[in-house]
């Protein structure tokens, strides 16, 4: 994962680590003496280990403060999580090895062991590399567990005591070599595969019990050794403070710069050094090891537990003010498919999140009608959980990269199946695949993202009710829904919600399909046409447009909106001449109950049905099925058609229009 970060998280982890580090131990050194003289002896000369610890960052900590302010997809919250990785890994190696070393020599006037020396330096250095060798051999037989553990099936009890067996091992081993005994089992952690069957399973099982009991005890007795009513040297204080503040303001400036060399705002250049600048729980802990390793006095300790405080109430409160991930998705730029010129590319987003899901999404760019004058850009993105690891992961599969957990592949189905959609449609339809590994809340971040970044006019989600045969409700997913909310708030594009009923069968199978649209009026509505006009385009579908108007005459009506939609639906009428597979069908609606009844009608007669959301807009039509929908992300015509009361075996896609921003 380290080498796979990139040389800009490289850049800054290296710099925002080590000159800090150097700049801190030269003043340290260069002025040994004179420090020693004001705080004491034995304070002066742990002040390297002052630097050390502030100079670097916590992965941990780093995530969770992400995960907390929900940023962790975000395109900085990526980069913070790459530079902090290669950061908490060179420093962990450094102190680790410097520990090492240092605990074997005798540094002051008042160490009289007889057996350091340099002679035991280097013995504990050997132990030290053999103890990261042991850990890391631990690997194959972690990967042996995988093989082992049939496809779906949860992996054997057997080797989850394995694996907490080898960690409690490799922690006592690693005593030998001089570090705490959390050392090896941090170690074992790291090396354990992510995901599922291993690595979920082992969290499954651990996260409830250590993280909601044992690490509070643990926190607790580690504050316990922080007594703050005692005095401390003023002196002390004054010197911990300088070098405390100098460290942290190097980092952040060096971590600035270079994001200003990067052409990346001054705002996220900011909130990034804030990020590696966060402390927390694992870095107060550490200071209790380092405090019984003798590395720290008891003031020392007491400083700067509250430094770690101080720093980690500044990042969480300053990030949260700065850094708005969303603002980048702000639709100052038209991106829909109203706005589209005549015969250029259509480019969409299609998500994937269950295997059921692949067949609606193919018979929903079927419609789209990919021809050689309408061509069909598609970015099919397959959203999987994160389970089992910190870090979430984008993929891009046009690199010959494949998301894997041992001998499993998620998205092989998803890429076969779009690879033979591009096939049938060669040289009018071009399929690029993703696959995003995320936590289910933050996964709104990769989908607007990589509709910002490819220009999309249209995503097109997957709803969160499956259906059987029979009509009656399979299941619903209460996390596919929440994440359809979000991206219909954030989205900076046009969004489509993809109801699916029946069956997917292929354009192959089904040549001629018979395609309604339900237009009543708005900027959804004109948006949801725009899109059916291009499913009869060179295609033997046939499209047949519903316009339901009120028959009340003195209907308040905004004019814009009305001029809008008649030269919207002039294409349909035959104003440019007549279209033999479209039919135009004005039907004049009383009141709400002829609307429900013109729905139940119609819904079993088409095999695929498309309607606007209009989502906040009041007519006579629905005026008072407002109330009674269920699913307030379809609208309320959409609401009407997904309904367990209608019969009907159509697909329905509910189309948003892209939300502009107001201009300033």
């Amino acid at each position: 994962m380290m080498f796979r970060t990139g040389k800009k998280a490289w850049t800054i982890a290296l710099c925002s680590l080590l000159v800090p580090i150097c700049i801190g131990l030269s003043i340290c050194y260069y002025f040994l003496d004179y420090l020693k003289d004001k705080v004491g002896e034995f304070d002066g000369a742990k002040l390297p280990v002052v630097v050390v610890g502030h100079s670097g960052c916590s992965f941990p900590v780093m995530a969770s403060l992400l995960s907390d302010l929900e940023i962790l997809n975000s395109e900085l919250g990526r980069l913070a999580l790459s530079a902090g990785l290669v950061m908490d890994v060179l420093n962990s190696i450094g102190s680790g090895l410097g520990t090492t070393i240092v605990s074997s020599l005798r540094t002051d006037s008042s160490d009289h062991d007889p057996n350091k020396g340099p002679a035991l330096a280097i013995f504990s250095f050997l132990m030290f590399v053999g103890f990261l060798l042991l850990a890391i051999g631990t690997r194959p037989a972690m990967r042996w567990f995988v093989r082992k553990t049939p496809e779906g099936r949860p992996v054997n009890k057997t080797y989850t005591h394995l694996v907490m067996l080898m960690a409690f091992c490799l922690g006592l081993i690693g005593m030998f070599a001089r570090q705490s005994v959390l050392a090896g089992v941090l170690v074992v952690g790291l090396v354990v595969p992510e995901g599922p069957p291993l690595g979920s399973e082992l969290i499954k099982q651990l996260e409830l019990f250590a993280t909601w009991f044992l690490l509070p005890i643990f926190v607790t007795c580690c504050a316990m050794k922080v007594d703050i009513s005692r005095h401390i040297d003023t002196n002390l204080i004054l010197v911990m403070l300088v070098i405390i503040v100098s460290v942290h303001l190097v980092k952040m400036l060096i971590t600035i710069g270079i994001c200003r060399y990067c052409k990346m705002p001054k705002t996220d250049g900011l909130c990034l050094a804030l990020m590696l600048s966060c402390k927390g729980v694992v870095d107060f802990c550490t200071l209790g090891f380092l405090h019984d390793s003798l590395l720290l006095s008891h003031d020392q300790l007491v400083i700067m537990a509250l430094s770690v405080l101080v720093l980690g109430s500044i990042a969480g409160i300053g990030v949260k003010a700065i850094y708005d991930p969303s603002r980048k998705y702000a639709g100052y730029q038209k991106r829909n498919i109203l706005n589209l010129k005549p015969n250029s590319e259509l480019k969409v987003v299609a998500c994937v999140h269950k295997p059921s899901h692949i067949g609606s999404i193919r018979n929903a760019l079927e419609i789209c009608c990919p021809t050689s004058s309408n061509p069909l850009l598609v970015h099919v993105l397959h959203l999987i959980e994160l389970v089992g690891r910190s870090s979430p992961i984008f993929i891009s599969h046009r690199l010959q990269e494949r998301v894997s957990s041992g001998h499993f592949n998620f998205s092989e189905d998803v890429i076969v199946t779009f690879d033979l959609f591009e096939h049938d449609y060669a040289g009018t339809a071009s399929v690029s695949t993703y696959t995003a590994v995320s936590p289910s809340r933050f996964m709104h971040d990769d989908i607007c993202y990589l509709a910002l970044d490819k220009l999309a006019s249209i995503i097109i989600l997957p709803f969160h009710v499956k259906w059987t045969e029979d009509g009656s409700i399979d299941s619903t997913d209460d996390n596919i829904r929440n994440l359809n909310s979000k991206v219909l708030g954030k989205a900076p594009c046009s969004v489509g919600i993809l109801v699916s009923r029946g069956s997917s069968t292929s354009s192959y199978d089904t040549p001629t399909r018979q395609i309604a649209m339900i237009f009543l009026g708005g900027s959804d509505d004109r948006e949801a046409l725009c899109l059916a006009q291009r499913t009869i385009k060179e295609c033997s579908n046939n499209l047949k447009v519903y316009h339901l108007v009120s028959s009340n005459k003195n209907e308040q009506t905004n004019n814009w909106d009305l001029m809008l939609d008649n030269e919207v639906l002039k294409g349909v009428k035959g104003y440019y001449g007549h279209v033999e597979n479209v039919t135009y069908e004005k039907v004049a609606i009383e009141d709400p109950s002829e609307t429900t009844a013109f729905i139940s009608e119609i819904a079993n007669q088409h095999d695929f049905i498309i309607v606007g959301r209009r989502n906040g807009i009041k007519s006579s039509q629905t005026a008072a099925l407002e109330s009674w929908t269920e699913f307030p992300e379809l609208g309320v015509i959409g609401d009407l058609l997904a309904s367990s009361d209608t019969n009907t075996k159509a697909s329905i896609l509910v189309v948003q229009q892209q939300q502009q921003m107001p201009k300033s």
